[in-house]
């Protein structure tokens, strides 16, 4: 499209005019981290400017950020700024796009594998600091995760029940799935630094109410790829299907070596997801873990009860399928298949 779609530029000149009034009255620029990954030549850096009240970062303003998951969406995105990303080279400025997002691929200078931190700051020299989890080339192992109705019970997609518990619920109010962090616990250690990548259709504004929940409830730390609500450049909406499908290809093209077990739910479209990424990518998935829902969550997630068929459950392309209802039946049927994958590795060197 020569042009942006007409919602788009609307929004874009609306966030422009509310700045300059808000910069004004005294709002300034903040840099959000959002955790990244990468590997020994690269680092994937995910972040957004925002303005914010100019006493946001005393002890009230923390505060009024941990209630109530609308006070999160109490920003303005930066339009066409600047975010300065302190790399081992000196500082890097990256213009914003014009929802105040930055996600682009830096040369990694020195950044060893593990859990690292990177400084960000704006033009002002306000600094935020970040975490990167840098992969090293001899991992071979990695979970992709969904997040709602896979850990978090939140009865996606329905329109008022999803920004009831985006918008309303308190954190300390929402349920995670039985044993679904003991899961990645249990994975994680017995894979020394193998990625956990959550992928959802969930809106980036709610990336730090959906970090201090996760560590509440014993998650593992893992990077985080969420999408931003509102209209695109071509059209209203985003593709939620199509924000999955991007980003679980992007991570087989970042990590070659790795074989995935990828988890989800039969609620929305995983199964189909990675049905299809199972296709496209061979040899890059090693199980799909699928977590069925409750009669009660299929209907609230889809107005009906559903199963998953045998297109969705595609076996044609030798990869295992396991399912369960929680992530201790889960764990038990994703063990004896891991176990089996090794054994068959180990005997065929």
């Amino acid at each position: 499209m020569s042009r942006p779609f007409f919602a788009a530029r609307i929004e874009e000149s609306f966030n422009r005019r509310i700045g300059r009034l808000l910069r004004r009255l005294g709002w300034r620029e903040r840099v959000v981290a959002y955790t990244g990954y990468g590997d020994p030549s690269f680092v994937r850096v995910l972040a957004r400017l925002i303005l914010v009240p100019g006493r946001s970062d005393g002890i009230l303003g923390r505060e009024l950020l941990k209630r109530r998951g609308w006070r999160n969406f109490l920003a303005l995105p930066v339009v066409r700024g600047s975010i300065r990303v302190h790399t081992g080279e000196g500082p890097i400025e990256v213009p914003t796009d014009r929802s105040g997002y930055i996600d682009v691929r830096l040369e990694n200078n020195g950044l060893e594998p593990g859990w690292q931190r990177l400084s960000y700051s704006t033009t002002a020299g306000r600094t935020t600091e970040g975490q990167v989890q840098i992969i090293g080339e001899d991992v071979d192992f990695g979970i992709i995760s969904d997040i709602d109705d896979t850990i978090i019970t939140t009865m996606l997609p329905r329109l008022l029940i999803a920004a009831w518990n985006s918008f309303v619920v308190h954190e300390s109010a929402r349920q995670a799935v039985p044993g679904m962090a003991e899961l990645y616990q249990e994975l994680l250690a017995e894979y020394p630094g193998a990625p956990l990548v959550f992928v959802s259709t969930g809106a980036w504004n709610t990336q730090p109410t959906l970090n201090r929940f996760l560590h509440s409830r014993g998650f593992p730390m893992g990077s985080m790829l969420l999408t931003d609500w509102g209209p695109t450049n071509a059209g209203w909406f985003r593709s939620g299907r199509e924000h999955k499908e991007r980003e679980v290809r992007q991570l087989a093209r970042d990590f070659p070596n790795i074989r995935w077990v990828v988890v989800g739910d039969d609620g929305q479209h995983d199964p189909t997801i990675y049905s299809e990424f199972t296709r496209d990518a061979p040899g890059r998935v090693r199980v799909v873990a699928i977590r069925h829902l409750t009669i009660a969550e299929q209907v609230l997630a889809h107005g009906g009860v559903d199963t998953m068929d045998g297109h969705q459950l595609d076996r044609t392309h030798s990869v295992p399928w396991v399912t369960g209802a929680d992530g201790w039946e889960l764990n038990v049927r994703l063990r004896s298949v891991l176990a089996e994958d090794d054994a068959g590795r180990a005997d065929t060197q």
